[in-house]
């Protein structure tokens, strides 16, 4: 990569480590919350639907925004925004109706992030899928810190610090912004398919995959922690050995092993990178959901040891398959509307993913937590039918 791109994935690559932080503090905190307001898991996790359901939905406006105002004024308020949210969902944790404001605003402005920033990387880094993979990278490394940093922060402070500590996070990145220097634009990606007409065919076929994507991983990422506290008895129960004298909750122990979950997930973003580069996109798209599917059908009914591997084999992949997802929006859309297509692309995952939350709900109080999983296998074998429509309806991809 040139100068130009490094430059623009150090601003990029932090405010996607927040925008995925910001969203993983809750799960990681649920089952301490429920105590603390006398709610059971259920009823504490649809405080943050607003959340999860804004952080999608507001991504096509952003995105609109970002294209005719630029990333980095978007960045700006993204910043300011979910860390003002951030001191309020702090000073609001034992009111139920204020920390559901504080946790819904927080989705609101994190919702910039994606299609400001991925629409810099898709239109201005030369090499999009190295790109990408590096700006997932650090994504996932949001995704890791904020369980295992919201578990200790929570275990030696409280829920308050957890809140504050994320409202200085997102307000720093305000300073990365301000000392960066203004990076330009040297390249501009062209479309390869024939006709128009044929890249929004394909980009709508896209868009359906996506949608469910979306419901898959946050599905995924809001039932981790949880279910890593529930079902790992043992592995509770071994790390508590280890540490005789000191006083470790189940809690910490499952927010850390989900931290080690993304941390490993990062090597399935350098691979989808990887990967990306090197073979047709929409056939590397296929194989890295097509992975997923055993593991999704078999979580429900293991515990312990074997619940960890498999929950690692199969995000490995849901994650990995970011950076050729991405890269596939960049070569389907037209160079003028990258923000705007990656906000569609956010409104179905993250806005229309948010359902997932309602789907647990069901799920849970019906068949138990366990049935989450082979669930969301079903709706990732819808997935995969549809990626088999965007191969057949679309011309060969290289990144």
């Amino acid at each position: 990569m040139n100068a130009n791109d490094r430059s623009i994935l150090t601003v990029t690559c932090y405010g996607h480590f927040i925008s995925h932080f910001n969203m993983l503090v809750f799960p990681a905190i649920l089952l301490p919350l429920s105590g603390r307001l006398g709610l059971d898991m259920i009823e504490t996790l649809s405080l943050a639907f607003w959340m999860y359901l804004l952080f999608g939905l507001t991504a096509l406006p952003w995105g609109l925004l970002a294209d005719k105002l630029g990333p980095r004024p978007l960045l700006a308020l993204f910043y300011l925004g979910a860390g003002g949210c951030g001191l309020a969902a702090a000073l609001s944790v034992d009111s139920p109706l204020a920390l559901k404001l504080s946790l819904a605003g927080i989705g609101l402005f994190s919702g910039i992030y994606h299609p400001a920033g991925l629409g810099w990387i898709a239109s201005c880094v030369s090499r999009t899928s190295a790109g990408m993979a590096v700006n997932g990278m650090f994504g996932n490394l949001g995704l890791a810190m904020a369980p295992l940093l919201a578990g200790i922060v929570n275990w030696l402070l409280g829920i308050e610090a957890v809140y504050f500590s994320l409202a200085l996070l997102n307000l720093s990145g305000i300073f990365l912004l301000w000392q960066g220097k203004e990076q330009h634009c040297e390249t501009t990606h062209t479309i390869n398919n024939s006709t128009e007409t044929a890249c929004w065919k394909g980009f709508s076929i896209l868009l359906v995959c996506m949608m469910l994507g979306g419901v898959v991983y946050r599905g995924t990422t809001v039932t981790l922690p949880a279910l890593f506290e529930l079902n790992g008895t043992v592995v509770y129960e071994t790390v508590a050995n280890l540490f005789k004298g000191a006083t470790v909750s189940a809690n910490v122990v499952a927010t850390v092993i989900t931290s080690l979950l993304y941390l490993i997930g990062m090597g399935g973003q350098y691979l989808g990178g990887r990967v990306g580069e090197r073979f047709d996109l929409r056939f590397s798209y296929l194989f890295f959901h097509l992975m997923t599917l055993p593991a999704a059908f078999l979580i429900g009914m293991v515990t312990d040891i074997p619940l960890v591997l498999l929950a690692t084999f199969h995000s490995f992949f849901l994650l990995g398959m970011q950076p050729v997802e991405n890269t596939l929006v960049a070569r389907l859309t037209p160079p003028g509307l990258r923000s705007s297509a990656y906000g569609m692309k956010f409104v179905l995952t993250f806005g229309v993913g948010a359902v997932a939350v309602k789907m647990i709900q069901v799920v849970e109080s019906r068949w138990g937590l366990e049935a989450v999983y082979p669930s969301l296998g079903v709706v990732s074998l819808f997935l995969v039918a549809a990626i088999g429509m965007l191969i057949i309806c679309t011309p060969r991809m290289r990144s």
